[in-house]
Parts: structure tokens; C-alpha cells; sequence
């Protein structure tokens, strides 16, 4: 039995934790919306996703 288990941090998460680092230590003077905005930005590509295929299948 093959059983692969993908757990990780990912590209955004990892993305996410650099740039927390990078604001902390201060090599960047982001505001922090901007730091944490691969978090919100792939929250919000999920909405509208799910927002798309809720209209294809209202039809």
C-alpha cells in the first residue's frame, strides 16, 4: 500500500513566514497588511472560486 502524505507548510505559508521574518528583523517597513497578504490573497482566490462554480451550477 502506498500511502503519500503531502503535510507541509506550502508556498504560501512558506512565502508568509518570510515576510513576517523580513518585518521583524527589519530589512522591510511593509505594513503588516501587506505582509500577511499572501494569507488573505489566497483566501480570497478560494472565494472566488467557490463563488464561480456556485453560479455554473445555479444555472
Amino acid at each position: 500500500m502506498n500511502n503519500n502524505n503531502n503535510g507541509g507548510i506550502g508556498f504560501v505559508g512558506l512565502l508568509t513566514i518570510v515576510f513576517i521574518v523580513l518585518k521583524l528583523t527589519g530589512i522591510i517597513k511593509w505594513s503588516w497588511l501587506w505582509v500577511l497578504s499572501p494569507i488573505w490573497i489566497s483566501v480570497l482566490f478560494v472565494i472566488l472560486v467557490i463563488s464561480i462554480i456556485a453560479l455554473k451550477n445555479s444555472k
